[in-house]
């Protein structure tokens, strides 16, 4: 595969029709990353991405280092190294230790106790194994569901659901234009 971006990446100022798309950005992101800068191709795209990923990211129930360690593990599931790299100052940032961030790389539901298993508690071990079934066999069985359900109120499966499925969106999305590394 190619190591270049496949769209071009629009630069923050360059285009008078998106100031106001681009301040709304910045004032949730703080800037425009590459991912952002690929989006504005389409401005309607990037206005709802970010709108339901400040949502996904900011505005739920989920504890923040669950969220994002359902993060890096799709991006792990999905190879997609830009956003497993722009998540770890975020999962340091919430209180993820680094031991766990590196663990979720090789994480292996029901493999039994090791290493990379034993790193995680009970509600980290659930959310990886959801975000495994979600992101490889798409299907979740029904005594997965059982066990979040168990765990999580109405609210929060909806919450921890839309995290697994929101993040995939990101990670194919930023590997199907080849957005793989930071540039």
């Amino acid at each position: 595969m190619s190591e270049e971006i496949r769209v071009p990446l629009v630069q923050p100022g360059s285009r008078p029709e998106l100031a106001a798309l681009e301040r709304s950005i910045m004032a949730a992101r703080g800037r425009i990353s590459p991912l952002y800068q690929a989006l504005l191709n389409s401005p309607p795209i990037a206005g709802g991405w970010e709108k339901l990923l400040t949502a996904v990211r900011n505005q739920t129930a989920v504890p923040p280092s669950l969220r994002e360690l359902v993060i890096l593990r799709v991006a792990v599931l999905n190879r997609a190294s830009f956003e497993f790299d722009a998540h770890v100052p975020r999962a340091l940032e919430v209180g993820l230790p680094q031991s766990k961030i590196e663990a979720v790389r090789n994480w292996q539901p029901g493999r039994g106790h090791d290493k990379a298993f034993d790193a995680f508690d009970d509600d980290e071990r659930l959310v990886l194994e959801l975000a495994d079934a979600m992101t490889r066999d798409i299907e979740v069985p029904d005594a997965l569901i059982d066990r979040v359900r168990a765990r999580f109120d109405a609210r929060g499966i909806v919450e921890v659901v839309a995290t697994v499925a929101a993040y995939n969106m990101v990670s194919r999305f930023l590997v199907a234009i080849n957005l793989v590394h930071r540039p």
